[in-house]
Order: structure tokens, then sequence, then C-alpha cells
């Protein structure tokens, strides 16, 4: 088990935190596992999809355990809707509740993004890459899910680019959390993939996020960790604002969801930030 989930395993519902974003006193944040539910099963037991099959009462009480968790109301919480696209909502107030306390009016959202204190932003992972970001000049927070597909697609730049687009924000001034994740060793990928980040990327990083397989002939490891250390340093982020806790869901499948590890039978682990009232 990675020392760290050691650390916090027994925290009554335990909460994987970044330094980066810990220094900014007005930010919210945390990544899930599967510790401290309600679910029974395969989603035991913080699961957070209500659309895997479990109880919806389960997965409900599961986000009321969080909200108490971090001191705020399930109604101030937003979800994604994810399907590995590159597209980023601006949320407002008026998006507070969508996805868990109400219907979505908007599909197709990998990443959200806000400067309102008082909305909490989740999005949802069992081995891509979740990424944190925070702006505490600008006092902006974003989240991003990154799969390959997003990763070749460089959601992490996308997403800095829209902080300064929308909200003014200097690239200097963000801080990054990589969030865990699988494992270069435990995320063996064809052929095919290595081509479409061929397309996309450098042959020199090419070669830093690419392994060939020690055991298979034509299969690779792929690290998404590196892949997206890279998008977010050429995105303009300082290495020393990018955190890395290098926590494998695959490696700890007993503490987090790992679509690979778990063979599908799982549920959903969640990224999620915000701002604090203080914030105003």
């Amino acid at each position: 088990m990675h020392e760290y989930l050691e650390k916090i395993k027994n925290d009554e519902l335990p909460l994987i935190k970044y330094e980066v974003l810990d220094a900014i006193p007005f930010v919210i944040h945390g990544f899930t596992t599967r510790l401290g539910g309600t679910s029974k099963g395969i989603f035991r037991s913080l699961n957070l999809s209500f659309t895997r099959g479990d109880q919806k009462e389960c997965v409900r009480e599961n986000y009321k355990r969080i909200a108490e968790q971090i001191g705020c109301d399930i109604r101030q919480f937003v979800a994604s809707d994810q399907t590995h696209t590159t597209n980023i909502r601006i949320v407002s107030k008026e998006d507070c509740g969508k996805g868990i306390t109400k219907e979505k009016d908007y599909h197709d959202i990998d990443g959200l993004m806000t400067n309102e204190p008082g909305i909490v932003l989740f999005t949802y992972y069992a081995d891509c890459v979740p990424l944190f970001f925070a702006d505490k000049v600008k006092k902006v927070v974003a989240v991003s899910h990154s799969g390959w597909r997003g990763t070749v697609e460089r959601m992490g730049q996308k997403t800095v680019e829209k902080m300064c687009e929308v909200y003014g924000s200097n690239k200097e001034d963000i801080v990054c959390a990589i969030g865990p994740s699988i494992c270069q060793d435990c995320y063996e990928v064809s052929a095919d993939l290595l081509e479409e980040f061929e397309k996309k990327f450098s042959k020199e990083h090419v070669g830093k996020i690419f392994q060939k397989s020690k055991e298979k002939k034509e299969k690779y490891q792929l690290d998404l960790w590196k892949a997206n250390e890279l998008i977010l340093e050429e995105a303009g982020i300082l290495p020393q604002h990018i955190e890395n806790r290098r926590i494998c869901t695959c490696c700890n499948k007993e503490i987090l969801f790992s679509h690979r590890g778990l063979e599908g039978k799982r549920g959903n682990l969640a990224a999620l930030i915000g701002l604090s009232l203080e914030a105003k």
C-alpha cells in the first residue's frame, strides 16, 4: 500500500490532499477513497456514481458524508458529465446541486471551473487522471478528467488556457495537482495508442511516456502521469507548482476503485475542489 494511504486509511472518511492546494487557505479540495461510505458489494463503500447500479440512497448518503467532512452542504456540489471530451464548463451558483440533488442540463463535460465561493466541483475516476487547478491571486479553481483521450488532446493545457481566457489568470500563479490514477507499470496499451500520441507529441516526449512491454510483443506501458506533467509544463505551469503523490489506483485497489484492477466491477472515486466563503 502507498505510504500516504497507509497514513490516512484509518480516518473516518479519508481524503487524499495536496500540499500546493492546502497552502491556499480558501481552497477546499480532496480525492476520495473507497472508505467511509455506505455502499455494499462491488461498490464498497464510498461509491459516488449513480449510474453503475448502486442503490441511489446509498450514493446520496455517501455525498452527505463528504459534505459533512468538508463543512459544506450537499446542495453546493456540482457534478461533471464525463465522456472523454476536453469540454470545460464555467460553473455558477445556478448549477449548484446538478448531477447530485437535481438533474443536469448539460452533457459531455469533462472539466469544471469556477471563481464563485460556496461551490464544490466534482469529477469522477477509477484509473483516469484527475487534474486539480487553483489560482490564489484571481481566486479560481478547476478540476479536469484526463484519461488517455483527454491526455492526447491536452486537457491540462486547455484548462490552463481557459483559466487565463475567462478569469485573466497568470500561468505562474496557477498550482496543479495530479491525482490518484493508474501508473505506468499497470497500464499496458497497444501499438495503436502509441500512434495516437505520436500524432500529437514530439518524438522526445513520446520516448519519455512510453516503454515497450518486457513481457508482450507489440504492447507498451504508458505513463499518463509523466504525459500530464509535460503538458502542464508546456502550458506554462512552473514545475515547482505541480504536485503528484504518485498514488496508483490499480496498485491500491483495496483502498481505491480501479477499472483495470477490479475488472470493471467497481464504483467511482471523485476529485473535488471549491472556494470556501472566505474567498469572497
